[in-house]
């Protein structure tokens, strides 16, 4: 459990991550902190909001897994640890929750090529976990990047990978709430082959369409990453289709994907960054390679503008750096996450991100009219962030429009190794823009991770 002594002497002594929050903010304990294993981008999610009660989960200074819930908008925080440990040197092993229409907390934990360990609350609004439970028992041996949707009817769409880095496929999982059973979808939705494996991201929009977006791996080393593939469903995950309309042949392989953005391979593209949609299901893409004929990685933002894929550059960094070998890399800036909101003709968008050209500061790019294209930078802490990445409470930000941010500063090193840092605050970050938002889209999924 958090040690409250220790926790009050961190903020006093200006270790907290804001000493003058740019935006609201609440401590809820300490957690692990000589890794991004708390502060992964690809952690879904990390807070979510369910009716009036926000939870969210972290690992504490020796490894164990704390829930936590508050009553919205701005109640105590209950903390809990529980009887799971993870195994936290791997900056993978994350925790991602969810809750479904029924009120139950489901949490997924430690998972780098590991049997699935997965439990949910006892009851609802509980945060008490049940013993580890199986969800179809099929091809849960070997599971990676676990990852909850819910639909707008309550279920849940659980998503993983089966196999490893430059070999590995792509796992669909639905939850009945009412019945409280797993079913499988697909056991290989995108095929690598037995050559690559798909790094992707998944959002659901308003009406509950599944989108994804992927970069192909062609072995464990990052800098084979390329392209950008796009596929939808409409009908819950059971069939796909590209943009156009035109439906897939199952599994989806590189021949056979539809391409939002060609990129080579060697152009410091990274995986398992972020897609959204706005308001009617069009999806919008982020995330940062680097152009040919330059030297330094810049944000993009890749979107569909009526039937045609378009690219933006929406950064002007100054700094080269390179994604090449293997494991969790110590990178300069973060995976982004994307957020988009619509009002009549008028798209804003809100790139959620970290630069050391920014001090490693939890920083927004907002952009007011995605036709403009001027973007405006704003940080929302006051000191360093370390290698922390952006995660958020999607189901608030689609229903009321508000960015409540999971925000911890965290080390990395590289390949795997770690920092001499110890337990650090975390906290839950809350920022809207300052004008009446338009109607929020529902939000992105989102290391370079092998």
């Amino acid at each position: 459990m958090p040690n409250p002594r220790l926790f009050s002497l961190l903020l006093l002594s200006g270790a907290a991550l804001l000493t003058e929050p740019a935006a609201a903010q609440t401590p809820v304990g300490l957690g692990w902190a000589r890794n991004n294993v708390n502060g992964a981008v690809f952690r879904k999610n990390s807070v979510v909001t369910y009716q009036r009660e926000q939870y969210t989960a972290y690992y504490d200074s020796v490894g164990y897994v704390v829930v936590a819930k508050r009553r919205l908008p701005a109640g105590p925080w209950q903390v809990q640890q529980t009887k799971y440990k993870g195994k936290v040197q791997d900056a993978h092993n994350v925790i991602s929750l969810m809750v479904d229409g029924q009120g139950y907390l489901h949490v997924s934990f430690d998972h780098h090529g590991n049997p699935l360990r997965y439990c949910r609350s006892t009851k609802p609004g509980s945060l008490e976990l049940t013993d580890l439970l199986p969800m179809t028992g099929q091809q849960e041996q070997n599971v990676t990047y676990p990852e909850f949707h819910r639909f707008p009817n309550g279920d849940l769409l659980f998503v993983y990978r089966d196999g490893s880095s430059g070999n590995g496929n792509m796992v669909l999982n639905r939850y009945t709430a009412h019945t409280q059973t797993w079913t499988r979808l697909h056991s290989v939705l995108i095929d690598g082959q037995g050559k690559r494996n798909a790094y992707w991201q998944a959002c659901l929009d308003p009406k509950g369409a599944i989108h994804v977006s992927w970069v192909w791996r062609e072995s464990p080393n990052v800098a084979s990453n390329h392209d950008m593939a796009y596929a939808r469903s409409l009908d819950g995950g059971k069939t796909w289709q590209k943009s156009t309309g035109e439906t897939y042949q199952l599994p989806i392989t590189e021949a056979s994907a539809e391409y939002a953005a060609r990129i080579p391979q060697n152009s410091e593209l990274i995986n398992q960054t972020s897609i959204t949609t706005d308001a009617a299901g069009m999806p919008y893409i982020a995330t940062y390679w680097r152009p040919q004929g330059t030297q330094v990685p810049q944000y993009q933002l890749i979107y569909l503008s009526g039937k045609d894929w378009k690219t933006t550059q929406i950064s002007q960094r100054t700094t080269p750096f390179s994604l090449s070998g293997v494991g969790t890399k110590k990178i300069p800036i973060s995976r982004p996450q994307l957020l988009v909101s619509t009002q009549g003709d008028k798209t804003a968008a809100y790139l959620l991100f970290r630069d050391t050209e920014r001090q490693d500061r939890a920083s927004l790019a907002q952009c007011a009219d995605l036709r403009q294209n001027h973007w405006t930078a704003t940080d929302l802490t006051t000191t360093s962030v370390g290698n922390w990445e952006p995660s958020y409470d999607t189901e608030r930000w689609q229903k009321e429009g508000v960015v409540n941010l999971f925000v911890q500063r965290t080390g990395q090193g590289d390949g795997e190794t770690m920092e001499k840092l110890p337990a650090q605050p975390v906290y839950i970050v809350e920022w809207k823009p300052r004008a009446k938002p338009p109607r929020p889209s529902r939000p992105a999924a989102a290391p370079t991770r092998r």
